[in-house]
């Protein structure tokens, strides 16, 4: 059973992770917090040892949200090349999807944290990280079963779609515009189409 501290917590979590997004962790004060959740400075402090504790819940917590609906479309098809597929097709309507969150945690926090928090940083880099293994590991297991190209180094085209990826969303929020975010993803198609797909 849960208990009446840890739903608290996770209470401070949800309501505090859109604000950091949205403003920042410089820009986002204990009292913006206590003001969102209706909670004392105490109540927070006695969930969070400090506000960079919370910080790194609340970024963990977006990275969550935004990356579960991913993990769920990608089980539509077993095939690796079908995969990526889908991982251009989900990132197709990630604006509208991820607007009422605050925008792209990775992007938002990884641009605010290169200023003000080497810690904060550190844990985004990490998920960055995260995200390319994972789409290195999808890229991998199509040149095992022959769905892609032997001669592909599997880490650099990660790395290349990832930056891509992240390049649309930073123009899709920079510029108000869905067409970039679409654009790449057709971009990304053909790049799958054309240089992977054996």
């Amino acid at each position: 059973m849960t208990t009446k501290a840890a739903l608290t917590s996770q209470h401070i979590i949800e309501v505090s992770a859109p604000i950091f997004n949205k403003n920042g962790y410089a820009a986002t004060s204990i009292s913006d917090i206590t003001k969102a959740t209706g909670l004392t400075k105490g109540a927070i402090y006695g969930n969070f040892k400090n506000k960079e504790e919370l910080a790194y819940a609340s970024f963990k917590f977006m990275v969550k949200s935004l990356m579960k609906p991913l993990a769920e479309y990608l089980e539509l098809s077993d095939s690796p090349i079908q995969k990526l597929f889908l991982i251009a097709d989900f990132y197709r309507n990630y604006y509208p999807f991820s607007k009422p969150l605050g925008g792209c945690p990775v992007l938002n926090i990884g641009v605010d944290a290169n200023n003000s928090n080497s810690e904060l940083l550190k844990k985004v880099r990490d998920v960055v990280q995260r995200i390319q293994d994972q789409l290195c590991n999808i890229i991998e297991d199509g040149i095992e079963i022959g769905e892609i190209s032997t001669e592909i180094n599997a880490m650099q085209y990660a790395k290349r779609i990832d930056t891509m990826i992240q390049g649309a969303i930073f123009m899709t929020y920079t510029m108000d515009d869905e067409l970039y975010m679409k654009d790449t993803m057709n971009q990304i198609d053909q790049l799958i189409h054309n240089e992977l797909k054996i």
